[in-house]
């Protein structure tokens, strides 16, 4: 059987590495997925940098338009990124009966229900296994392996740079900045690496997540945000100290407690889309994820916890999830789109309108650094504020003065609580003479 032609828009880091694995590896590929794939033709803008890469026997041209319009392409890669001319290009594919293959987790976390509708109603599949943590197959995990199980919730390490920065932090006791500019020196972050540290991009990963998990439409705007810019070496080491480590997090959580933890929202059940500083339990194997490695943690009601590791980005690790959605797209290429797996895991008809939680409504334990005067009393009246908030406390930590010393750090671990409750009850504590500077907090999940 003839090979079925592929059209690359993009040929990066991960659009080279997709043409050299497909091209390495391309007799084991054919047998599994029962012909060959062959890209044909690139669009790229720095024509000669294509040329070099791919050779004469790929048609090399600086429109994308143009592998879009040609009627041998019968799948188009898109590894451009970001909102603006992806969004376009990958419709136009659509709209041409091309079936779509894009690591662009961006776009599919803002524009994704656009996307899946366009695509549902020409009869294509976009696939997009590489989006969320690179060769880890988690969508596929999440889409197709755990559709048994009633999903209770993901987290997961999902930003290679952010881990090696808290890596980096916790192994040498550096500080935020100082390790921020070794990242960027070992090409671990961009010159910009605002949305990498901001927690942008991990969002971008929970959203896609949380929509295969639970069944609805793809959210981000909802999703709480919170990066590691903040985070102090200090709170690292303290954390340490309580058995903690500290990970950038996408969590994702389904909630049917609403109306016990205040927040009725009607009866139809939550959804948590959180990404932020979280202390984890150092026995945990996540926890024990270092460098710029990514691991997720899914929790199904049948078959417990499972655990993917990996590497989250690269050339090749990315283009082997790429070349995966080829071959997924190469077999169904001719079955009934009503017999392909639903972009988004449940059926179009079935997704479900659960509201995604407000941050107030969430629940979590927390981490609290006090800077406070070295006084009779100032613990009493700090776990008194807790109290009246109905917060328990798992734990309490204080720093002995030094001698002559008029201030300490207490540090408070509670046991979970509604943030609502929390925000209200640091409001109170951070009003009290006796506290001395602005109150850290960081969450905290077990992750059992």
């Amino acid at each position: 059987m003839k090979a079925i032609q592929v059209g690359l828009l993009g040929i990066g880091t991960v659009g080279s590495g997709t043409y050299n694995v497909l091209l390495r590896n391309q007799e084991e590929i054919r047998r599994r997925a029962g012909r060959g794939i062959a890209i044909t033709m690139v669009a790229d803008l720095d024509t000669e940098r294509a040329r070099a890469i791919v050779g004469p026997d790929v048609q090399v041209v600086a429109d994308a338009r143009a592998v879009i319009a040609n009627p041998d392409i019968a799948i188009v890669v898109e590894l451009i990124g970001g909102y603006g001319i992806a969004k376009a290009l990958v419709l136009e594919a659509i709209a041409a009966g091309k079936h779509v293959v894009t690591a662009n987790k961006a776009l599919l976390a803002v524009h994704g229900t656009e996307i899946f509708a366009a695509a549902r109603a020409r009869g294509v599949i976009v696939a997009f296994e590489a989006a969320v943590a690179g060769g880890i197959p988690i969508i596929k995990a999440l889409r197709e392996g755990l559709t048994a199980n009633r999903i209770d919730w993901v987290a997961g390490i999902i930003n290679g740079t952010t881990n090696f920065i808290l890596s980096e932090m916790r192994s040498k006791g550096l500080d935020f900045g100082t390790v921020l500019k070794q990242a960027q020196a070992l090409g671990y972050a961009e010159a910009d690496p605002t949305f990498d540290i901001e927690g942008v991009d991990a969002a971008h990963k929970a959203t896609i997540m949380s929509a295969i998990a639970f069944g609805v439409p793809v959210q981000f705007d909802k999703a709480y945000v919170e990066g590691i810019t903040a985070l102090q070496a200090v709170d690292i080491r303290y954390a340490e100290q309580l058995g903690y480590r500290i990970k950038l997090l996408g969590i994702t959580k389904r909630r049917d407690d609403l109306k016990t933890a205040s927040c009725n929202t009607g009866g139809t059940g939550g959804i948590e889309l959180r990404v932020h500083p979280t202390l984890v339990p150092s026995t945990r194997l996540i926890a024990n994820v270092e460098g710029a490695m990514n691991a997720v943690v899914v929790q199904g009601d049948a078959v417990g916890s499972t655990l993917y590791y990996g590497k989250g980005a690269g050339s090749e690790p990315t283009a082997s999830a790429v070349i995966a959605d080829l071959v997924d797209i190469t077999r169904l290429h001719t079955a009934d789109p009503d017999h392909r797996v639903p972009h988004l895991a449940f059926q179009p008809g079935s997704l479900q309108d659960t509201p995604i939680l407000p941050i107030d409504a969430v629940v979590t334990a927390f981490y609290l650094r006090l800077v406070v005067a070295d006084k009779a009393g100032v613990l009493a009246r700090i776990t008194g504020i807790l109290a009246e908030h109905d917060i328990s406390i798992d734990a309490v930590l204080q720093r002995e003065s030094a001698d002559g010393e008029k201030q300490t750090d207490l540090i408070i671990l509670t046991h979970d609580t509604v943030e609502g409750r929390m925000k209200a009850a640091l409001a109170q504590m951070q009003a009290l003479p006796t506290v001395l500077a602005p109150i850290v907090r960081i969450r905290k999940e077990e992750l059992k």
